[in-house]
């Protein structure tokens, strides 16, 4: 066990904490990496902060997904995972299930996300940075965050599913439900949940009589060794996959644009490599913006399920451990200067996107989608610029993700692309 801490630990998940975070965690790694403490939700938990430990445990067959392994009491059980999707039968998906279920669904839809389709995906992306910008430009102000950074990912990830585009508003709906967490109306969340899963259900069976050339269509087709996912399988899997790919992806941009602005060294560094026809820097500047203030704070839900040792505790079999990647991804004990943004950062082995066979699935979209929204926003505006102090900027509730509820911004009006006068048709 660690020595008892010199003075109490921060208090945690308050609205000044999530404002930032950092110098909570900081404590944490140094006078108790391994914390257990009690959630907003009242479920009691452990949080893992130091990088070796929370490497560790991410890559630990004895952590669990499925809540079953949880000790809690139901009504604890039902207070961990996407608010909603135990109701909607939506629980049959990777991040709730080990293998072997999780190797035999996860090398189902690696076969339909597949690098080539990424790569092939690219055009799209750059076409609806384009029309996103284009519709406020000409303006001078913005809210990057409902603006860009959230439409983006929804349009991006429907066309890849393969959602009708008369459909996709009713999608962009849902998804603004379900990240505004406590700022919607009460039930709002699992209310979205149980829409999207009825929406998915009846895609599916449409898809099944008449498949396309989309991740859906690839899932119903996919089989390994003669077992095909089953209609609850799939409609769970598009489901993870429209919520993990639209939710990081906001936030990767919009924070990651947030740091920039803060930053102006940094940032002017990237339009001049940018403007120089450079990609270097805005490869190892993505994934710096990862490290630094990344789109997720603590990975999913693990359950211990034997007792073990992690960090120096002792974790009883059935405890919640989460691992809070937001401090192990600034510890300087992996890290020099963790504190510090450096987009040419090298050996950043940061665990963002997790580690182990949990690894995100989609984490080469999202980079595609980051590096094309920054390099295009700070090429044809590059005079953007924080609209409000930094101390009126307000971060979204929750416990997973990390991101503002908006992005305020004044920048000169640069006109717009050429193929701005064509109809929009996102």
């Amino acid at each position: 066990m660690n020595d008892c801490p010199a003075r109490p630990a921060p208090e945690l998940f308050t609205w000044e904490f999530a404002t930032d975070p950092y110098p909570a965690y900081a404590w944490l790694r140094e006078h108790s990496p391994v914390h257990r403490t009690t959630l907003p939700s009242g479920v009691e938990a452990w949080l893992v902060t130091r990088y070796a430990d929370a490497r560790q445990a991410l890559a630990d067959s004895r952590l669990f997904k499925n809540p079953a392994h949880h000790a809690g009491t139901a009504n604890a059980k039902g207070k961990t995972g996407i608010p909603g999707e135990r109701k909607a039968e939506l629980m049959t998906h990777l991040l709730n299930i080990d293998p072997p279920d999780h190797t035999r669904l996860r090398r189902l839809v690696t076969k339909a996300f597949t690098p080539r389709r990424v790569a092939a995906f690219a055009p799209r992306v750059q076409e609806l940075t384009d029309r996103l910008i284009d519709g406020f430009a000409d303006r001078g102000e913005a809210d990057l965050i409902h603006e860009f950074a959230f439409p983006l990912p929804i349009y991006a990830i429907c066309d890849l599913l393969g959602v009708p585009r008369e459909d996709q508003d009713d999608f962009r709906d849902w998804a603004g439900m379900m990240i505004r967490h406590g700022g919607g109306p009460r039930g709002g969340v699992a209310r979205s949940v149980k829409k999207m899963r009825g929406y998915l259900a009846e895609l599916i069976h449409r898809k099944r009589e008449n498949p396309g050339d989309d991740l859906i269509s690839d899932l119903i087709r996919a089989s390994d060794h003669g077992e095909h996912l089953t209609e609850n399988e799939a409609a769970a899997m598009a489901f993870i996959l429209l919520f993990a790919g639209f939710e990081t992806t906001v936030n990767l941009i919009g924070n990651g644009i947030h740091a920039l602005l803060r930053e102006p060294e940094q940032r002017e560094r990237l339009q001049r490599s940018l403007a120089e026809g450079g990609t270097e820097l805005l490869e190892t500047g993505i994934e710096e913006l990862l490290r630094y203030d990344g789109p997720v704070e603590l990975a999913t839900w693990r359950y211990a399920t034997v007792p073990l040792t992690l960090g120096g505790q002792d974790i009883a079999a059935g405890d919640p451990v989460l691992v809070v990647l937001a401090a192990a991804d600034r510890d300087p004990a992996r890290f020099p200067e963790p504190d510090v943004l450096d987009l040419a950062r090298s050996d950043n082995q940061h665990l963002g996107y997790g580690h182990g066979i949990h690894y995100c699935l989609g984490a080469p979209l999202a980079r595609l989608e980051g590096r094309t929204a920054l390099a295009t926003l700070l090429t044809r505006l590059p005079d953007l610029r924080l609209a409000v102090g930094t101390a009126d900027l307000r971060w979204r509730g929750g416990l997973i993700m990390r991101g503002l509820r908006t992005l305020p911004v004044e920048f000169g009006a640069p006109g717009r692309t050429e193929e701005s006068d064509a109809p929009s048709t996102l």
